[in-house]
């Protein structure tokens, strides 16, 4: 049995031995650090599932600052399992990191292209698992100080330069705000601590000065997961960003955003205006997303207003702090967007990455255009696949918790994506393509897609391993009401 501490500590070691080995093996293939880093990853996924237990919060010391809780516990392992399937693309995407850093013939800066997402995957864990308004920031920062340099790493792309000074002031932007917020919401309680803020609040403490903190705060937290009116920076960096960054960007670090989002707001439930901000808040991002997705021509700012709406979807279930559902909307929006993106890489390697681009799909490649039906079925909520039980389990959260608006404005939206997702598929299958030569896959790529389809289809149909996982932070969430 290890403790929970030790798989960030790990995760660290093996970032900074993947640097030292990239340093001094200058002739090797730099796709091997790759394989050193999805091993390692690996390893610790396995070690996992053998976390000695976990001590109950204190008020004092280590453990008021970290939790291990089923629901970081859970997040811990989608963040390595996020990082190993970002690095399995970056692979594929390696020869144009290449050409577009320093030519064609070398192999500089490819050691810290596969580096970099190990630091970033320690800086989600550590969000997972923080309780404390400090650690939350210092592992905020270090995810964030990591996609600075991911985001704009195809330097020689002018559109990736762009990309990159736009994520890095506005991220700069809504740090400000973080830490305005916590010096407020500190200011009103005199605690940094979630669940003695809670208390204080729950006593009858200053409620409107940390009110105002927790909106500052939230804020914040919007720049992350690209909730409206602060998702402004999600279609430009998201379509010139290296395509794997994208990825990341779009599936780690929202999903670190969010369980910020459900620890923080927890002490905040006590306040009836909490509630009825992140209401609107949701409803904004809902029609926003899907509506600004309907004329989308270019596939990755079609998947980027994809993803300010899923996170619409999201902030349903926190708004009805419903765990296990947000948790397995997760799990399902990782296999589906990840998916998406690992069959772009390919196409938008021998064509582009517009829409049109995938015009007869079906007949240069039927397993890649059968991947991205499977993908884009997903997204848009088809039944009998991962994405529909999601969906499900958000309504069945906003049913039981009463809020209709944003059950009715979901369901409207839903029919937006099939419009807007099904596109592609036309594309795919009723378009002529321009050519008509094959587009290869590696086979590594290969046994990823049909791992990722085979995952989507079965938890369409059987999603307990999930819901099991994540049940024990029902209670705890619930007591929250």
């Amino acid at each position: 049995m290890i403790g929970a501490p030790m798989l960030e500590i790990a995760v660290v070691a093996l970032g900074l031995l993947v640097l030292l080995i990239e340093a001094f093996t200058e002739r090797t293939d730099k796709r091997a650090v790759a394989w050193i880093g999805m091993s390692g990853l690996a390893a610790v996924l396995v070690a996992s599932f053998f976390l000695a237990p976990s001590p109950p919060p204190t008020t004092n010391g280590f453990w008021s600052f970290y939790t291990a809780d089923s629901l970081a516990v859970f997040f811990k392992r989608f963040a390595l399992v996020t990082t190993i399937l970002v690095l399995i693309m970056m692979i594929d995407y390696a020869p144009i990191v290449r050409q577009t850093v320093h030519g064609a013939t070398k192999q500089a800066g490819l050691g810290e292209f596969f580096a970099l997402p190990l630091f970033t995957c320690a800086g989600l864990m550590w969000m997972a698992s923080a309780t404390d308004f400090v650690m939350i920031f210092v592992s905020l920062e270090v995810v964030t100080m990591s996609f600075y340099a991911l985001v704009a790493f195809t330097r020689r792309n002018p559109v990736t330069l762009e990309a990159g000074v736009k994520y890095l002031i506005l991220s700069a932007l809504s740090t400000g705000f973080l830490v305005y917020g916590i010096t407020w919401i500190f200011g009103a309680t005199g605690e940094t601590n979630l669940a003695r803020i809670g208390d204080v609040l729950r006593d009858g403490g200053e409620q409107v000065p940390a009110l105002f903190g927790m909106a500052l705060v939230l804020v914040a937290l919007g720049f992350k997961i690209a909730a409206v009116p602060f998702q402004i920076w999600v279609p430009d960096v998201y379509q010139g960003a290296p395509t794997p960054v994208t990825a990341y960007l779009s599936v780690g670090s929202k999903a670190a955003g969010f369980v910020v989002l459900l620890r923080v707001l927890e002490p905040f439930f006590v306040l009836p205006q909490t509630e009825r901000l992140l209401v609107w808040v949701a409803a904004l991002t809902l029609i926003y997303g899907n509506l600004a997705a309907l004329p989308q021509t270019n596939l990755k700012r079609l998947l980027a207003y994809s993803s300010i709406a899923h996170a619409g979807y999201l902030l349903v279930g926190v708004v009805c702090l419903a765990g296990p559902a947000v948790g397995y909307y997760f799990v399902a929006y990782l296999l589906m967007t990840i998916l998406s993106f690992a069959v772009l890489i390919v196409v938008a390697s021998q064509s582009g990455d517009r829409i049109e681009d995938f015009n007869g799909l079906s007949r240069r490649s039927p397993f890649l255009s059968f991947a991205m039906l499977v993908a884009m079925g997903s997204l848009a909520g088809l039944p009998f696949t991962a994405g529909f039980l999601g969906k499900f389990f958000i309504f069945d959260a906003a049913i039981r918790q009463h809020q209709t608006m944003l059950l009715v404005i979901g369901v409207i939206t839903v029919a937006c994506g099939f419009y807007y997702y099904f596109k592609v598929i036309r594309a795919m299958y009723w378009e002529r393509g321009s050519s008509d030569s094959t587009v290869p896959v590696s086979a590594l790529t290969r046994y990823t897609i049909v791992a990722l389809i085979a995952a989507i289809l079965m938890l369409g149909v059987y999603p307990q391993p999930i819901l099991n996982a994540l049940r024990p932070q029902t209670a705890a969430l619930s007591a929250t009401r």
